[in-house]
């Protein structure tokens, strides 16, 4: 009876997994805001114990195929960040981009996107600062 109920979970973990996968690939991206969502649901940001948070801009161009085209470019990276966390976030940013390319574009979002730059904002800080707290100077990088 034991090697039943192990089968059985067995096969609910490779369903689950096998169809979580499958549900983002197959899902097409048709519009610019298809564009920001796909890219944000591979963000994954560095850990508390390894960088504080931070926000980070990056623009990324991609090709008709959905590959990164040319070198993305980090534009921002909020002020009071450390050399460290920088180092963090960037890595964290450059991984979003390989686990989501090639991006699926549908054949006509491909020509609309393909060259065409995208300023992604991937914003960790939780909360914005109060109004007693000195105001904090952007970073362009």
């Amino acid at each position: 009876m034991a090697r039943c109920g192990d089968k059985l979970v067995l096969v609910a973990a490779v369903l689950l997994l096998g169809t979580s996968g499958a549900a983002a690939e197959d899902r097409q991206v048709n519009t610019i805001q298809d564009v920001f969502r796909h890219l944000r649901t591979c963000w994954r940001p560095p850990p508390a114990t390894k960088a504080r948070p931070l926000d980070i801009t990056v623009v990324v161009s991609f090709n008709r195929s959905g590959d990164i085209l040319g070198h993305p470019r980090i534009t921002y990276e909020s002020a009071e960040a450390s050399d460290n966390d920088r180092l963090q976030y960037r890595i964290a940013v450059m991984e979003a981009l390989q686990r989501c390319t090639p991006v699926p574009f549908t054949e006509a979002m491909a020509g609309a996107a393909a060259g065409r730059p995208f300023a992604i904002q991937f914003r960790n800080r939780k909360t914005s600062p109060d109004k007693t707290s000195p105001p904090t100077q952007e970073r362009r990088a």
